[in-house]
């Protein structure tokens, strides 16, 4: 970062400044971009093939929800036993199938290439900041971090909640439902894999709802009360979006959508508040 100083008498004025740019191209700075692409998808099939050489790990994981060892359902249990309701534990599993010849190999590709994509994006994150930085002064350089890394911290948080609690809870709810005990249910590995995906990537995105807001309310763009004026128009507009996101119609997977999204607003109230009471301070 190169500093430009001017002096004065018995003063020194040091101003912070973005590092020069003519000295470079459009091309040239298309070259580093794509150095830093290469770098990103180098990294990234790296992690994913060394997720798909730990086969057996990798789908132990993968799979674990279907079955009524996960700890999800292990926990759900232990609690309920705490607080006496004496149910014994709701043993099941539900089989999956596969439909295509070579669909196996291809989902195990696809599988290892989103875990590989899960542990690189920390590197692509920094080194899409090296290529921004030059360009950016001190004060936005702390922006940008600031919002690339919690929104980073925030989408594993919704991958995780997903993993850990909305995945689980539906697929126990649908896998075994019947409509009659001569209907038996055959989950495909397809649609078991495509929904989980799914719903990780969206609860991921849907969690970087407090991030936004904060963004914007660092840039003049929302105001807490604003917000707060209309919060009825936005739990109208959050079970709307979580009818339309989630993968299936029953108000089960609708409120296990919509309730973080709607705590995920409030905190959003709080964090733009906080925001707007140091922008005053400052």
């Amino acid at each position: 970062m190169k500093r430009l100083q001017q002096e004065s008498p018995g003063k020194t004025e040091q101003t912070d400044m973005p590092e020069q740019e003519n000295t470079m191209s459009f091309w040239d700075h298309l070259d580093v971009l794509r150095a830093a692409l290469l770098k990103i998808l180098a990294v990234t099939l790296v992690f994913g093939m060394l997720a798909f050489l730990f086969k057996d790990t990798l789908f132990a994981i993968i799979l674990a929800p279907k079955s009524s060892d996960f700890i999800v359902y292990r926990v759900f249990h232990a609690v309920a036993v705490r607080f006496g309701s004496g149910m014994p534990a709701d043993d099941f599993t539900v089989d999956l199938i596969n439909t295509g010849l070579a669909r196996q190999f291809i989902i195990h590709m696809k599988a290892a290439m989103y875990v590989g994509f899960l542990f690189a994006s920390p590197y692509a994150l920094f080194q899409l900041f090296r290529f921004i930085s030059p360009a950016l002064y001190v004060d936005e350089r702390k922006y940008v971090v600031r919002v690339a890394g919690s929104g980073y911290f925030m989408f594993v948080l919704g991958v995780l909640f997903c993993y850990f609690l909305l995945f689980p809870l539906t697929f126990r709810f649908l896998g075994t439902y019947q409509v009659s005990g001569e209907v038996r249910n055959l989950i495909s590995l397809d649609s078991y894999m495509g929904t989980l995906i799914t719903m990780s990537l969206l609860m991921g995105a849907v969690f970087e709802i407090p991030v936004l807001c904060w963004l914007f309310a660092r840039l003049g763009f929302l105001t807490v009360a604003f917000m707060r004026r209309y919060r009825k128009h936005a739990v109208v507009a959050i079970l709307t979006l979580a009818a339309v996101i989630t993968p299936t119609a029953d108000i089960f997977t609708l409120s296990l959508v919509s309730l973080p999204m709607w705590l995920l607003y409030e905190l959003s109230i709080l964090i733009v508040k906080r925001a707007e009471h140091k922008k005053e301070c400052a």
